[in-house]
């Protein structure tokens, strides 16, 4: 199941009561694809959009419209509900106060309470969201101009700041912002998706993390391997040329340590050593110094 359908499936149980229902069939009739006096048509490739239209119809007006099914090429399912009944359509009209073709949103007859069940009526009959796990975007295909300018500011009224743009002819109001779409999903009785979302973003940051350290510490065993292929470069050098026996005590004890462990870090040899890995570090400064000298008088010659 998509990330959109566990949104829907979660919307239609949270539609308990008359108010939502009345509120959730307004929303799903007023973005629909077609809403005249002569024709109302809702279409979802959502069996749970559909199903759910059905019986919010027969519950708000006593009759059971027929839903038509159309099998695509690509094996989805288009899910239709045509409405041609005069009469039908008339009491449509009269209860949800609808004028002619104009589709506007008319808030006086939504139960305060009910606004977010409004926009999940909205949601379903033209909403989708992504999977969190691949990228945050959820978007309406909205019928008319009218209707997705106003439902950008009905969404601005909860603080989600949504876009509008035009896809082929279709007006489109879109979020990609995920804590913009983690409100959206709350405000319209999603939270469980919106949790969801919440623990994506958690991995996500937590993956994130431990690939930069990961990252970090290769970076890191790099440099350590690097120095400490030049330190035996130097060493051996010496060892090849004046011999390690012309290096200061302190010098031959460091050389001879380094030889026997080229993989061990600076601060593992001052461990050994009993001084800091600065103490280390300028041993080996000492000696990369006494090598450069060697290759200096090497070229002179």
């Amino acid at each position: 199941m998509s990330f959109s359908n566990d949104v829907r499936s979660e919307i239609c149980s949270a539609v308990c009561d008359n108010d939502k229902r009345f509120a959730c069939l307004y929303g799903m009739l007023l973005f629909c694809r077609t809403l005249t006096p002569e024709h109302i048509c809702f279409q979802s490739e959502s069996s749970v959009s559909a199903e759910l239209f059905g019986k919010l119809f027969k519950n708000v007006f006593k009759v059971s419209p027929e839903c038509h099914e159309n099998s695509r090429k690509d094996g989805s399912v288009l899910y239709s509900y045509d409405i041609h009944d005069e009469n039908l359509i008339s009491e449509v009209y009269r209860t949800y106060k609808l004028i002619n073709s104009v589709r506007t949103i008319n808030s006086e007859i939504i139960v305060t309470n009910s606004i977010g069940v409004f926009t999940a009526g909205i949601f379903l009959a033209c909403g989708s969201v992504n999977d969190p796990a691949k990228e945050y975007h959820l978007e309406f295909s909205v019928p008319t101009e009218v209707l997705a300018e106003e439902l950008t500011v009905l969404l601005g009224d909860i603080g989600v700041n949504a876009k509008t743009a035009v896809r082929r002819g279709q007006y489109i109001v879109y979020i990609k912002d995920s804590e913009s779409i983690e409100d959206t999903l709350t405000f319209i009785g999603a939270q469980n998706c919106t949790l969801e979302i919440m623990n994506v973003k958690i991995y996500k940051d937590v993956r994130n993390k431990a690939n930069r350290l990961a990252n970090c510490d290769s970076a890191n065993i790099d440099k350590v391997v690097n120095a400490a292929m030049k330190q035996t470069e130097d060493i051996r050098l010496i060892e090849s040329t004046d011999g390690l026996e012309s290096l200061s005590d302190e010098l031959h004890e460091v050389a001879e340590i380094r030889l026997e462990n080229i993989d061990m870090s600076l601060k593992e040899i001052g461990d050994i050593l009993s001084i800091s890995r600065s103490g280390v570090n300028h041993r080996f400064k000492r000696i990369a110094k006494i090598a450069e000298d060697i290759r200096r008088r090497g070229n002179e010659k």
